[in-house]
């Protein structure tokens, strides 16, 4: 018994952020990435669904899906998804000064993260500012603004109406919003989370609780935003790209 209490004390010089039942900065590391990849495993699952989703109700309602498709601001959707591929980059650069001890290097490349981060939110609140305005939000959501889209008549070259081909009906149209909603609001909560963890780490990078021996909560967590950042890489095309060409058909 006091054998098997000896193999969880530390040595004197240990790292003080290594915790007691690991026997070594190594095993810590490996234990908590572990941890990330199954939490990502599950993450994979639940956005899975939803992917799911959109995909029978796309081939269920083609044309009016290419429509509601065609009413988003694609060159909005882009710049999104360019500022998350740059932060990205800043992220992976800020595990890097890190693992190297560069203490400076990883707190602009966090900080970094962080406003991209951010500006990606505020381009995602105009997009949904202007969707309110335009009675796009599926169903009751926002009391006294129901999903009630201005229509195009015959003859109307109105290109903030919905010119709808024959046999798709505003109801289908609606279902299309349902799901990007959903689709685009998780992801922005994990957005959300993630900026609020990223702040987290940058306090403890400001006070030098990293180094090249402990720097495994920066390496981990650039995982989840990474992971978040694929997630719109394909959110991008399915909701915004496909059926463009369709666009004035």
């Amino acid at each position: 018994m006091a054998e098997g209490l000896a193999t969880t004390e530390h040595e004197p010089h240990a790292h003080p952020a290594l915790q007691h039942h690991f026997e070594n900065m190594e095993q810590q590391r490996e234990a908590g990435t572990l941890g990330m990849w199954v939490f990502l495993v599950t993450e994979i699952m639940f956005f899975g669904g939803m992917f799911l989703a959109y995909t029978l109700y796309r081939y269920k309602y083609p044309d009016a899906f290419a429509v509601a498709s065609n009413h988003l601001d694609w060159k909005l959707g882009g710049v999104n998804t360019l500022v998350l591929i740059v932060s990205s980059f800043t992220m992976a650069m800020a595990v890097f000064s890190t693992q190297i001890g560069k203490r400076r290097n990883t707190i602009i490349f966090l900080v970094l993260t962080l406003v991209l981060g951010l500006a990606f939110l505020g381009i995602k609140a105009v997009e949904w500012n202007t969707k309110y305005h335009d009675h796009l939000i599926p169903g009751q959501l926002i009391p006294g603004n129901p999903f009630n889209p201005a229509v195009a008549q015959h003859g109307d070259t109105d290109p903030h109406k919905f010119h709808l081909p024959e046999g798709v009906s505003v109801r289908h149209v609606e279902m299309f919003y349902w799901i990007y909603f959903i689709m685009t609001g998780m992801h922005a909560l994990h957005m959300i989370i993630g900026a609020g963890i990223l702040i987290v780490i940058l306090i403890m990078a400001w006070r030098g609780k990293f180094s090249p021996e402990y720097h495994a909560p920066v390496e981990i967590f650039g995982l989840y935003w990474h992971f978040v950042d694929i997630i719109w890489i394909f959110l991008f095309p399915l909701l915004y790209l496909l059926g463009r060409h369709l666009e004035g058909h």
